[in-house]
């Protein structure tokens, strides 16, 4: 769950409350610039930002986690070759294009790299690139090269926010998480995430940046232990992205800090920004939370909490405030079946927003169970369903999240050891709206 639990009455709080989040930790600064292009594949103007993340001095303690899957951009190509440097001193990130198997694309990256490189004072070997956005299409080098001297030039100390809203695209607010560690260091963290949210990671681009006097392979070791148990648990819609990226970095210009609060405050800004990210996605109207336990081990309960998250007739129920607790039992099945998981239905138990649902096999309803099951989920609602005139529902204009609830389901399996909690989210008519709109 978070490490707090937040609601907003309305825009202007939920940004206040970013504000005060948005501090940057000590030895760094952050910028943005905009700027209008058409792109090469589609004769429509088109709106792109550059976000710029960097260090007063290049450091050797960074790490990095990118995407598995086998069509990785051009950026998360350089950045694999970028954790054998030495040094890093700044991240270049656009949004509105990936860069993913465009024609010269790692050429591309390096060449922004090089220039951004060069009005920084840095070797292009310490900038690493990040591109997000439509795969396919060709980054506006031109384009993109005018605007770094805008970007260079809105460099400041003070705040993360404008690095934050330069990396969204189809985002509805931008995502910081803090935590402040004892002896006075920080952990900073920013997400640009909404939709082909499946781990491994997502379609998400992750930026933590602290203070902290920590090492490269310390470093190295957190970031993997924090987004295992982050990041790779969400799904949105069960796509895996060909950009995705999360980054650390430390300037070390605080004190010491103990270890085991450093790792603590890491794992808890992942964790954050990871149900922001599902909060956040494309269309989403209810965020699920699954907890699994007394499963073989923690590989075959995160397997059972993901079938879960990721069943389409599940989600769609959920997004109707319908507790159909039936696709719920028949998902975990499934799964249990196609991977040979051990699963004796009469040992399970099952929970829906506190409420047992099956027991010993069975299930357990009655007619005030449902009303209190519907109940549960319409509390969970981030914004109710809005009809529209011709019968469809639509998102209406809402860019901050009013809470931090979720639907609770809980699967107690009573065969083994192994948990997992795993965050996922409803279908709706929105996220289909939104993708078959994507690029028009």
């Amino acid at each position: 769950m978070p490490s707090t639990s937040l609601s907003f009455a309305d825009r202007a709080a939920h940004r206040a409350w970013l504000t005060s989040q948005a501090g940057l930790p000590r030895g760094f600064r952050a910028g943005a610039a905009a700027f209008e292009f058409v792109p090469f594949e589609v004769e429509k103007p088109a709106r792109m930002k550059l976000a710029l993340l960097t260090l007063d001095a290049p450091t050797g303690a960074f790490a990095a986690v990118f995407t598995r899957n086998a069509f990785p951009g051009a950026p998360v190509l350089v950045g694999r070759r970028r954790l054998a440097e030495p040094r890093l001193g700044a991240v270049l990130v656009n949004n509105k294009i990936s860069n993913v198997c465009a024609p010269g694309g790692v050429e591309a990256s390096e060449r922004l790299c090089a220039e951004a490189a060069g009005l920084l004072g840095l070797a292009p070997s310490e900038v690493l690139p990040s591109s997000t956005g439509v795969i396919g299409w060709r980054l506006p080098l031109e384009a993109m090269s005018e605007a770094l001297p805008a970007a260079v030039a809105s460099l400041q100390g003070s705040s993360i926010l404008p690095a934050a809203e330069g990396i969204m695209t189809t985002d509805l607010y931008p995502k910081v998480r803090r935590a402040d560690l004892p002896g006075g260091a920080s952990i900073v963290g920013i997400a640009k995430g909404a939709g082909m949210v499946e781990p491994n990671l997502a379609t998400m681009l992750v930026y933590l940046l602290t203070d902290a006097p920590v090492g490269r392979a310390e470093l190295r070791a957190a970031l993997a232990e924090a987004v295992d148990q982050s990041f790779n648990a969400i799904s949105i819609d069960s796509d895996t992205s060909t950009s995705d990226t999360v980054v650390a970095l430390a300037s070390g210009a605080a004190g010491p800090v103990d270890r085991e609060a450093f790792r603590a405050g890491l794992l808890r800004v992942c964790r954050d920004l990871a149900e922001d990210v599902v909060r956040n996605g494309e269309g989403v109207r209810h965020v699920m939370r699954v907890r699994v336990r007394g499963a073989p081990d923690a590989t075959a309960a995160r397997q059972l909490g993901k079938a879960i998250v990721n069943s389409p007739l599940l989600k769609t129920a959920v997004a109707g405030n319908d507790p159909n607790v039936g696709r719920l039992v028949a998902a975990l099945g499934k799964e249990a079946g196609a991977r040979g998981i051990a699963l004796d239905p009469s040992r399970a138990q099952l929970t829906l927003g506190g409420e047992v649902i099956l027991e010993g096999g069975l299930f357990q309803l009655d007619r005030e169970k449902e009303r209190r099951l519907t109940a549960h989920l319409v509390a969970a609602e981030l914004y109710p369903q809005a009809p529209a005139p011709d019968g469809i529902t639509f998102r209406p204009p809402i860019d901050f999240p009013r809470h931090e609830r979720a639907v609770e389901i809980e699967v107690a399996l009573n065969g083994g050891p192994g948990q997992a909690e795993v965050l996922g989210a409803d279908l709706t008519h929105e996220y289909v709206t939104e993708n078959a709109d994507y690029r028009s």
